[in-house]
């Protein structure tokens, strides 16, 4: 008896020793990996080593109330405290760091890179919205980041020279231990196709045409790219091999998902993902040779810090760390210095509100992307008023947050339009119209289909203003695209109905294709086919380049002198069947 209360005693001392680091980590992912455990030989490292990684902050830098944001001092924190238990710790990050919020659009993102520099990021990537401020400051905040950036699937085929690409590396591979029994990790930079369409798609011309390439011409080129660098890294000894990726999983990226990647090719260990806002602590997917490989992501705004460790037994583990009490001083400081260069502008009050005006349901999901919300419609019948068109549209991807009852700082503003987009205005023929609502909405759906009640997520939903219409689920989207996704026709059957708009007396009438109609909206979508709207980039221009989004949102909400009770729920504009 003795005997047996010894053992239930040390398998309780074993259990507890064996709890995650903090109260605060999330469910765990471990085991055997591709082949990082079979069939390479991998070696084991003496110590662990730990990967921290981070994704979509989007400029969240530090906890605010009624969020779960951690901050990047707490990040700061959580890093020293894993390096004083083991020498072996890399910090990454996937991706959409440097845009978001005011403290990245008044500095084109050179805050934010401060802020990382002090953090300590060995590796980083770039998601969609690096490119936000132009390929010409996205040059300027690399030279200017401490930390090497990846990205192996970048290509560049214009003429003359080329700033970017020098700056990138596709891999790197890192060294644990000493000498024969070092360890080596590959890392492996991949930033979504889909970057052409979800940053401005000037960015990536010259001319008119297109000089540079994510390798999403077609699926296959895009895998064998990325198996290309997989194959080299292991050919130079990594024993484990880790995508950094900015790739998602999100149903609208398919096939440039982290999943469809890691089906399609072999040798993967392990994805450390970005752009869907995903919360992954561990996910396992099965890879061409039916070995399985981790899938893992953060979600948004340092909500939590990503935690993968390569155990002495050559097993990988994946978690979430959720609560960091500690804060680091000297990040903390920094953040502070930055903050005082430019709250005073932020925290004016620009407008008052007699009612909340949100971009989510009653449990606070997101609809921007998918659903009409009080928000697009605010937004949209700015744009209208602004240009005095016909019709405004706003797209999803455009909108980031909704805005408090009471007063209306130009910080919550900007959160609403972190781009600084400006107002653009064109005469275009109802049939172009009736293309952009089918492209708008070709992945709504009546109900969630994915098991995350994203209900059909696309950044090119539109918000409407002057217009409604109809959205029949039942009929599937016969939108076709180009190869960088990019509007071409409707082949079959539409599901956007009984298009109706507003006319001078305002009545909604039937939207006649052949009529001129003005629209307004951000150069983003009209100009430059942000999100793959090319209907309108050769349209004449009644205003080429008028005011920015968050002034136009002010003007108007002073214009209705903060009587904004019409905005406390979605108008019915946009109908979903």
């Amino acid at each position: 008896m003795k005997n047996k209360r010894l053992l239930m005693l040390f398998s309780i001392l074993a259990l507890v020793f064996c709890l995650p680091l903090l109260a605060g980590a999330n469910e765990q992912c471990q085991g055997c990996c591709g082949s990082c455990c079979s069939g390479h030989g991998a070696a084991r490292p003496d110590k662990e080593i730990v990967i921290l990684y981070t994704n979509d902050v989007h400029c969240g830098i530090e906890r605010k109330k009624d969020t779960k944001r951690l901050g990047y001092s707490s990040l700061a924190a959580y890093k020293k405290q894993c390096e004083r238990e083991t020498p072996y710790v890399t910090m990454v990050d996937n991706g959409d760091a440097i845009q978001g919020e005011t403290i990245g659009t008044l500095s084109k993102g050179q805050y934010l890179v401060d802020i990382m520099n002090a953090v300590g990021y060995d590796y980083c990537i770039l998601g969609n919205h690096e490119f936000d401020y132009g390929m010409e400051q996205l040059v300027k905040l690399i030279k200017g980041a401490d930390t090497s950036y990846l990205a192996c699937n970048i290509t560049y085929t214009g003429t003359g020279k080329d700033e970017l690409l020098p700056l990138l590396k596709p891999y790197a591979i890192a060294e644990y231990g000493l000498g024969d029994h070092a360890v080596k990790v590959a890392f492996i930079g991949v930033s979504t196709p889909e970057s052409l369409t979800k940053s401005a798609p000037s960015t990536f011309q010259k001319n008119g045409q297109f000089v540079y390439s994510f390798n999403g011409e077609n699926p296959e080129k895009f895998y064998s790219c990325i198996q290309k660098y997989v194959d080299e890294c292991r050919e130079k000894g990594a024993d484990y091999v880790v995508i950094l990726a900015h790739l998602g999983d999100a149903n609208e990226s398919i096939p440039y998902t982290s999943v469809d990647l890691i089906e399609h090719t072999r040798g993967i260990d392990v994805i450390l993902d970005g752009h869907a806002h995903s919360t992954i602590p561990c996910r396992k997917i099965k890879n061409l040779d039916g070995r399985e490989a981790i899938l893992t992501s953060t979600g948004t705004k340092l909500c939590t810090i990503g935690r993968m460790v390569i155990d002495t037994d050559g097993k990988i583990t994946t978690s979430l760390v959720e609560e960091v009490a500690a804060k680091d001083p000297r990040v903390e400081n920094v953040i502070s210095n930055i903050k005082k260069q430019y709250e005073a502008s932020v925290n004016a009050v620009v407008a008052s509100s007699s009612v909340a005006v949100s971009d989510c349901d009653e449990n606070g999901c997101r609809l921007v992307r998918n659903r009409e919300t009080a928000i697009g419609d605010l937004s949209a019948d700015a744009y209208r008023y602004a240009a005095k068109s016909d019709i405004g549209i706003v797209n999803g991807g455009g909108i980031r947050a909704g805005l408090p009852k009471g007063d209306i700082t130009f910080d919550n503003v900007i959160s609403v339009h972190p781009y600084g987009n400006t107002l653009a205005c064109c005469e275009a023929t109802g049939q172009d119209i009736l293309d952009a609502l089918e492209h708008a909405y070709r992945a709504v759906e009546s109900k969630a289909t994915d098991g995350k009640n994203s209900l059909g997520e696309c950044g090119g939903f539109l918000s409407v203003s002057g217009l409604k219409c109809t959205i029949d689920t039942s009929v599937p989207s016969h939108v076709v695209l180009d190869e960088k996704g990019m509007f071409v026709k409707v082949d079959g059957a539409r599901r956007v109905k009984d298009v109706k708009v507003l006319n001078s007396k305002g009545q909604y009438v039937p939207l006649d294709p052949k009529a001129t109609y003005t629209v307004a909206s951000q150069n983003f979508t009209l100009k430059e086919c942000g999100d793959g709207f090319t209907m309108f980039a050769k349209k004449k221009y009644i205003i080429n380049e008028g005011e920015c989004d968050y002034q136009m949102l002010i003007n108007y909400i002073e214009s209705l002198k903060g009587n904004l009770k019409d905005y406390t729920k979605p108008q019915g504009r946009i109908t979903i069947k």
